[in-house]
């Protein structure tokens, strides 16, 4: 675009520098390398973000929000900044079939990942050029920590547009662990021509898997990257043409000539158009020509501001407060293109982080919020992702009302409004003070949005008093083989009370399942708003592995139900259809001295610090030393085989750890506690229903039994009716 200048690639940039560290997002070390593509984008393997996000390699999902963090090297500092996938191409197979296997498949497609960086950083880091890969070329790849004595010096032996098989020298460091998502370096080119992806192993025994003696017959020092020329192609497959064309304006955008004329009028002067000019470019990213006294022309000016998406807003950001006049005909003329966004970068980023800032579950309710603060909007496309969520609804001009000058309060302003009336104080203050920024930037008149504001906090009392989950308390004492007495409390939020079902009667599981759906659905119809009631069990501690979210029972509704002639009942199965968790007040209340760890740790909840126990030889003394140790830990998982299983939970749920998960299956090493790792606490008990129910329909993929045991220092327990010696048959 001539004055405006993108940063991207240079032909001067310093290899090591391009190296990009891709860190686990637990603990932070490497886990592989990426390269810069451009100033806020990089591009690494897919299978190398899986492993920085704790999930399987060639994990097909995409990680929708969940943030990559990663280090870019200068010459004297490292600095951390967090990422997103903008672009995502997962692993295939050659024959274009998902499902690539680490043991049986040597070479793969896809495999590939753009990261963008939450901000962009302060100090140029020019990214390299890029050429394509050719046989014979002499390259040069690095260790994802970036170190710069980490270098492996490679020749590709073969290339054609989807494989490069690349032999190591004999001295010097190997292509290995953690080099994946590394630029291959062309030394006669200077440019990067491709990318590691993966390395020829040498053979080893098929039924231990330990390498055979070496043999000078053996593979030595091969791997394989993807060329550039399928980088390229992969990435305009899957949308992302913007990383290697130049954006142009589109000549027949409607705002076009308007912008161009307006510029004129507002900044006839070369020397106030380049002052506002440098500082849109500081604030989108873009390098311009030095010094003061250069300035781009009208129509250059127009073309960033109708190819840039955020530069309107940026452009209106400066001059807000120098010519407040200007602002409203620049917002009319920006509104006639479908290219300039709401937010300028500042903004977003600013929003970006307080929405990453809030709780789990108040991010999760965003979908809920949209529809309530926008109701005569249509569908809101845009996945799964607060990202796609938030593109969208910097599109919508205005909410459902117009005020007299004709100024409206953005949809996406709105729906922050509804999202902070939600919050806690703090959350909402910044909330709030970010929508006061934006309608000054954007001259709406205060009382807009107090009104909106008014109609926010009438639908957050309104949910309060919905919201509150509703729970069922159930005491189940075991009598004999499959027989149960059963007591049962509803708490709609005012305090548990106790039904009709009569305590002394005897009952099957499948009977006892009946009883409890039937409270159950009954609290779940009369406010279906308030989602699904979580049934609590209550059992001694030899009944921590009673297996009560497995039974079942259809509920007999009268006549015309399900279960008649001519259809078949539905199984009803407890632990599907609601979520269940177990606690034992004799175990919580056995040592009272840890009433106050208890409390503690309740209070901490949202903080998610877990603690898990994993080795089979821990016993009794190294978990209460462990606990004691780390009084913070608020949710223990217990993956070790059943003969030292029990010992475990129980000491745990003894010492008041609030939330204790197990599997009990009879093998360590479960999936469902894998998966379920990755599930914010508050939301474990609907984590583990979800859980169950796939494992219904998918019994071999979803092989866990998972428990959790719940010990709320919150909620009001039950009077328990504790059996009697004498009732024992």
């Amino acid at each position: 675009m001539g004055w405006f200048v993108r940063a991207d690639r240079s032909a001067s940039a310093d290899p090591r520098h391009c190296v990009v560290s891709v860190l686990k997002s637990a603990g932070g070390r490497s886990v592989g390398a990426g390269v810069l593509l451009t100033r806020d984008q990089l591009l690494t393997c897919a299978h190398v973000v899986n492993d920085a996000l704790g999930r399987a390699p060639f994990d097909p999902r995409h990680p929708a929000d969940d943030k990559v963090p990663i280090a870019l090297h200068g010459p004297a500092t490292t600095v951390r900044y967090d990422t997103r996938v903008a672009y995502w191409v997962p692993a295939r197979r050659r024959d274009g079939t998902a499902g690539v296997s680490e043991t049986e498949d040597h070479e793969w497609l896809g495999d590939l990942a753009v990261l963008r960086l939450e901000t962009v950083p302060s100090r140029q880091v020019p990214a390299p050029q890029w050429r394509a890969m050719t046989v014979g070329q002499s390259l040069r790849a690095w260790h994802g920590t970036g170190l710069s004595h980490t270098f492996a010096d490679v020749r590709v032996k073969t290339c054609d547009e989807a494989f490069g098989y690349l032999d190591g020298d004999a001295t010097g460091m190997a292509i290995g662990p953690s080099y994946s998502g590394s630029p291959l370096w062309s030394v006669g080119d200077n440019a990067v021509v491709g990318l590691v992806a993966g390395h020829v192993m040498p053979p080893a025994e098929r039924t231990t898997g330990r390498p055979l003696p070496y043999s000078s017959q053996h593979i030595a020092r091969r791997s394989w990257g993807i060329p550039w020329q399928r980088v390229e192609a992969e990435l305009r497959a899957a949308g992302a043409a913007e990383l290697f064309e130049a954006p142009v304006p589109d000549p027949d955008d409607p705002a076009l000539s308007p912008l161009v004329d307006l510029l004129y009028r507002l900044m006839p002067s070369p020397t106030l158009r380049g002052d506002h000019a440098r500082a849109v470019a500081e604030r989108c990213g873009y390098d311009h020509p030095g010094g003061g006294l250069t300035a781009p022309t009208p129509e250059e000016f127009a073309s960033l501001l109708l190819t840039e998406p955020r530069a309107l807003a940026a452009l209106v950001e400066v001059l807000h407060r120098q010519e407040p006049g200007a602002v409203p005909d620049l917002i009319a003329v920006g509104r006639m293109s479908q290219v300039p966004k709401l937010l300028s970068p500042r903004e977003h980023h600013r929003l970006v982080n307080q929405l990453d800032g809030l709780h789990p579950e108040l991010r999760a309710r965003l979908p809920e919020v949209v529809r309530a603060a926008l109701p005569l909007a249509a569908t809101f496309p845009g996945g799964d992702t607060v990202k796609g969520l938030l593109d969208h609804l910097e599109r919508l001009s205005g909410d459902s009302r117009t005020d007299t000058d004709g100024l409206r309060v953005p949809g996406l302003l709105r729906v922050i409004e509804y999202l902070a009336a939600l919050c806690p104080l703090g959350p909402q203050a910044s909330l709030r003070l970010w929508t006061d920024t934006v309608v000054d930037r954007m001259g709406i008149p205060r009382a807009s949005l107090a009104e909106r504001r008014t109609d926010a906090e009438e639908w957050a009392r309104a949910q309060g008093e919905l919201t509150t989950t509703a729970w069922v308390s159930a005491q189940v004492e075991r009598v004999g083989a499959d027989r149960y007495r059963l007591r049962v409390w509803c708490d709609e939020g005012t305090g548990p009370r106790q039904t009709s079902v009569d305590g002394e009667t005897v009952r099957s599981g499948a009977q006892a399942a009946q009883e409890l759906l039937r409270a159950l659905e009954s609290l779940y119809r009369a406010a279906p708003d308030r989602g699904r009631p979580v049934l609590e069990v209550h059992v001694d501690r030899d009944g921590l592995d009673l297996p009560v979210d497995e039974w079942g029972g259809g509920c007999d509704e009268g006549p015309g139900a399900l279960g008649s002639a001519d259809l078949p009942d539905l199984p009803g199965v407890l632990g599907a259809e609601f979520p269940v968790v177990v606690t034992c007040p004799e175990l919580l209340h056995r040592h009272e001295r840890f009433h106050p760890d208890w409390r503690h740790r309740w209070r901490r909840l949202d903080s998610d610090a877990a603690l898990t126990f994993a080795d089979p030889t821990q016993g009794r003394n190294e978990v209460y030393g462990a606990l004691l140790a780390d009084k913070d830990a608020v949710r223990v998982c217990v993956d070790v085989p059943p003969r030292s299983r029990a010992e475990i939970v129980q000491t745990c749920l003894m010492m008041g750890v609030p939330v204790v998960i197990w599997d009990r299956g009879p093998r360590q090493g479960s999936h469902a506690l894998a998966r379920l790792s990755a599930v914010h606490v508050r939301t474990l008990p609907e984590g583990v229903r979800a859980y169950r129910a796939m494992s219904l329909g998918s019994p071999r993929q979803f092989s866990g039994r998972p428990v959790v045991a719940w010990s709320d220092a919150d909620r009001s327990v039950p009077r328990l009716h504790l059996a009697e010696p004498q009732e024992n048959p």
